[in-house]
């Protein structure tokens, strides 16, 4: 060991009384030639040893990593078919109920190989990962029987868009925790056109059901897959904590009826970040239940962030807030969001019978193409679950922030109509770009109030408020 130490010193080792001036220059012409090949680096700081990249502002410590799971099983173990004809409806459900023993036993994971795997709904369990392969496609049946009836959620009071109860989600989960979808972008294909003829024709008798939708549930992330043709929303955490959803394509023809893509609904600490999304309706809508029921259960969504989100929606807003907000909604930030070729950009909505609030929403770093009413407040469709809503439901906007916003090609200056009686504190809009709309063009304002500064074109008067302005100065 000692002669190893004398080798090592030796090598390095330049005695003072022996200084070698040839070997410094060799030193130095050989820190000269790395200098002029590397330029992105410092040669004469420590940083070449401790370089690291910047990283993006991230949300997904959301999430709380679980350990490895104890079992792994193929679907093939469970007598599944990959060949995109043979229904697997069966086997789904035999694999979740072997899963279900592993909860709070190590957990378990179910592997989904390359190949079409028809099936109809199934539920997942706890501690539980479910990983599709590359290659897999998982593929909804088109058998209204093997989408059964489930009770409505109690904060809508019946289904969304029928009477009673509702089709339940194709993958689905109540009162979970610990659970992972994610993969080598397989893909989950809900083949919506069925259901959206059924709506079309005005022949659906059941609301119709969600590609995923977990309830009651804590610690889940859904992440790298492709989630197309959902029948209705597609993604729609209820009643849920701790959500990450990342990396994410979701996908629907545009004129696909009510195919959001990700709904997070009176759910709290939710991420939703690096998503791309093309559907029939809003890219991202948070709700909180509708109207009476939704007031009565009083189950807020908060502290949701949606980040690096784009995509296109021809009908509808890239984020929505609303009109669902009866429980209400309350510290909300959207950041970094792309959306062209749409009908909003940002969108909140609401109603009288909404009752509830939307408060401590900040909204910046927005950039649109083509978009038709980039900034809009409208009021919804006058829609309520039944004869029990309250007409003296106002809803409540409170520290309202759109900033550093920049809309090219788009069609109309902002739309901002509130709700008759509501009230308004906080609404801030700053540092705003519409290029392409005429310098005429106006902001249209009606039953809002608040401050703007350095938007184009000049805001509506109800923004000019200077009073008590300096929450809304320039940055």
């Amino acid at each position: 060991m000692e002669s190893d130490k004398s080798t090592f010193y030796s090598l390095f080792h330049i005695p003072c009384s022996r200084f070698s001036w040839p070997l410094l220059f060799l030193l130095f012409t050989l820190i000269t030639f790395l200098s002029l090949h590397i330029p992105t680096i410092s040669l004469f700081s420590t940083s070449i040893f401790f370089f690291q990249p910047d990283q993006p502002l991230t949300c997904s410590h959301f999430y709380r990593l679980v350990p490895r799971r104890k079992v792994v099983m193929s679907i093939e173990d469970f007598g599944g078919v990959g060949d995109g004809k043979t229904s697997n409806t069966v086997s789904f459900r035999r694999a979740m109920r072997y899963m279900h023993a592993f909860r709070d036993r190590g957990g378990s994971q179910l592997n989904i190989p390359n190949g079409t795997w028809l099936t109809g709904s199934f539920n997942l369990t706890s501690d539980f990962t479910l990983f599709l392969k590359h290659g897999a496609v998982i593929l909804a049946s088109q058998d209204p029987k093997e989408w059964p009836i489930i009770e409505p959620l109690a904060s809508y009071g019946r289904g969304r868009e029928r009477l009673g109860g509702r089709h339940i989600s194709l993958i689905h989960g109540n009162g979970l925790r610990n659970v992972v979808i994610t993969g080598e972008n397989g893909t989950v294909d809900g083949r919506g056109r069925m259901w959206w003829e059924l709506w079309w024709n005005r022949t659906l008798k059941h609301t119709r059901g969600h590609l995923l939708e977990l309830m009651n549930s804590d610690n889940v992330l859904i992440s790298n897959l492709t989630f197309q043709n959902s029948p209705f929303w597609t993604i729609h955490p209820v009643y849920c904590s701790n959500v990450v959803i990342k990396g994410m394509t979701i996908l629907a023809p545009l004129n696909a009826p009510n195919t959001d893509g990700i709904d997070p609904d009176s759910s709290r600490n939710v991420c939703i970040e690096d998503n791309y999304i093309e559907s029939g309706d809003d890219l991202v809508a948070i709700k909180s239940g509708w109207d009476h029921y939704g007031i009565k259960m009083a189950r807020p969504s908060s502290n949701i962030i949606v980040r690096r989100v784009s995509g296109t929606t021809p009908t509808c807003s890239g984020v929505g807030i609303g009109s669902e907000m009866s429980g209400g909604i309350y510290n909300i930030t959207i950041e970094d969001l792309h959306v062209w070729n749409s009908a909003a950009g940002i969108r909140i909505k609401s109603d009288k019978g909404r009752g509830g609030y939307i408060e401590n929403v900040s909204i910046s770093d927005i950039r649109m193409e083509r978009v038709k009413i980039p900034i809009r407040f409208s009021k919804g469709s006058n829609d309520h679950p039944d004869n029990g809503w309250d007409p003296k439901a106002i809803p409540r906007f409170k520290n309202i922030s759109i900033s550093n916003v920049v809309s090219i090609n788009s069609t109309k200056a902002p739309v901002l109509v509130g709700v008759e009686g509501s009230s308004f504190e906080g609404l801030c809009f700053k540092n705003i770009t519409m290029l392409g709309v005429a310098s005429s063009s106006k902001w249209h304002c009606e039953y809002v109030s608040g401050f703007a500064t350095d938007v184009f074109p000049v805001a509506c008067p109800e923004l000019l408020n200077s009073g008590n302005s300096s929450w809304c100065s320039p940055s």
